[in-house]
């Protein structure tokens, strides 16, 4: 059996709040630690039938940056569901809200924008 490792650091300041992020996983080929600005962990605990997550971002992860992640994310997501489950329909679905999301942060960011 293999084992891969993957190790997260997040250093703080004095409140808490996440300054930076580094990540490192034994199994992608680099050699050095990588930063991060956010990270999306979830574990599926199946005897409590719940997920269990952890979502971290730092203090200088921008807005827009957030929204860009979140859509990339959810359509990851689609992409693991449709493998897992062959739900072809539901993973348009979930794409589909996924563009509208960005749509939609993009035309609000535009009009916040105009009223500065």
């Amino acid at each position: 059996m293999n084992k891969s490792t993957i190790t997260i650091d997040v250093l703080m300041d004095d409140n808490k709040i996440p300054e930076t992020i580094i990540w490192q996983a034994s199994d992608t080929g680099a050699d050095q630690s990588q930063k991060a600005k956010a990270l999306m962990l979830a574990f599926w605990d199946g005897a409590e039938k719940a997920a269990l997550r952890i979502d971290l971002w730092t203090k200088d992860m921008m807005v827009d940056e957030m929204a860009d992640f979140f859509y990339q994310t959810m359509m990851t997501m689609a992409d693991t569901y449709g493998r897992a489950t062959n739900h072809a329909e539901l993973v348009d679905e979930m794409k589909t809200f996924a563009k509208d999301f960005l749509v939609k942060f993009r035309a609000k960011q535009l009009a916040e924008n105009k009223a500065d």
